[in-house]
């Protein structure tokens, strides 16, 4: 049987310009290229959980117009579950805009639009359904109030709980108790923390109640934090083009490995696996890896 992976997230249209390097106030510059993807962290997460071979639900919303529907289309096309996807008929869908300089590293401006609309009200009738998966994925371009009305209805030990705290924004209304994996980049670490060292930024997460923290440093690959283990996991060694979505294949990557039981380390390494493919193709959906090329890939290390 497949995995059963539930993603409670955004859906974006993503918007995305390559430069040599971001304008200065006041200053038009000329771009190198443009592209239009899909996109939002949650889209993003759900979709490479589905390349993956997971069965996967994705809840959130989107607006009633034209790019809502493209969404809807694209993760049916898929192979996401998209029955409980809503329409909020006051926002539109939601937009990031994103600057891909040399090198690959990136800049995002995001609209939340329709994303912003995910509440309590939304999901309370979808608790029952998302309960049924496996492990759940969640992100921070929704409301943080629906995620800790998540949170607090779900049943007490399933499904396993990963959450991905980007855009950082602050966690002490969510019940933190519930969440097995908080997986910040490091960035997001210290600023969630105070604490520019992984170990004792980690070590301070865990105090409030999160299970395990996994880093995800890139290049660096990622450093497992928990009670009783410290951990680093190496990257695998690739060229980026675009590091757009990077995490969110690592995310997707770890919750498949996860839900077919493999090891907590061995996970990671899927994880690694799935955010250094990810960094050799442009756009966001469109460059999250399938099964296939993941599995070579941990193969030939």
């Amino acid at each position: 049987m497949k995995p059963v992976v539930a993603v409670v997230g955004s859906a974006n249209v993503d918007l995305v310009v390559r430069a040599s390097r971001l304008p200065r106030p006041g200053e038009t510059l000329t771009g190198e290229e443009f592209g239009q993807y899909f996109g939002g962290k949650g889209a993003n997460q759900a979709v490479a959980a589905a390349r993956l071979g997971a069965e996967v639900s994705f809840y959130g919303k989107v607006g009633d117009d034209p790019f809502g529907q493209e969404v809807a289309e694209a993760l049916e096309g898929e192979g996401v579950n998209v029955s409980s996807l809503g329409r909020a008929h006051a926002e539109p869908t939601g937009m990031a805009m994103i600057f891909v300089l040399e090198g690959g590293e990136n800049a995002i401006v995001r609209v939340p639009g329709a994303n912003g609309e995910v509440d309590r009200e939304y999901l309370e009738p979808l608790v029952a359904e998302i309960a049924q998966a496996e492990v759940l994925l969640l992100q921070l371009e929704i409301p943080v109030p629906a995620i800790a009305f998540l949170l607090e209805e779900l049943p007490p030990t399933s499904p396993l709980v990963i959450l991905d705290p980007a855009p950082v924004a602050p966690l002490d209304s969510l019940h933190l108790e519930r969440v097995e994996i908080l997986t910040p980049n490091h960035v997001e670490l210290a600023s969630l923390t105070g604490q520019q060292e992984v170990r004792a930024g980690g070590k301070r997460l865990l105090e409030k109640g999160v299970r395990a923290v996994i880093c995800k440093s890139g290049a660096e690959g990622a450093f497992l934090i928990t009670k009783g283990e410290e951990l680093h996991v190496p990257a695998f060694p690739v060229s980026p083009v675009d590091t757009t979505a990077c995490g969110d294949a690592f995310n997707g990557a770890l919750a498949v490995a996860l839900a077919e039981g493999k090891s907590l380390v061995e996970a990671i390494r899927w994880g690694n696996a799935a955010g250094a493919l990810a960094a050799t193709r442009r756009g966001a959906q469109p460059s999250l890896p399938r099964r296939l090329e993941l599995e070579a890939l941990i193969r030939r290390d």
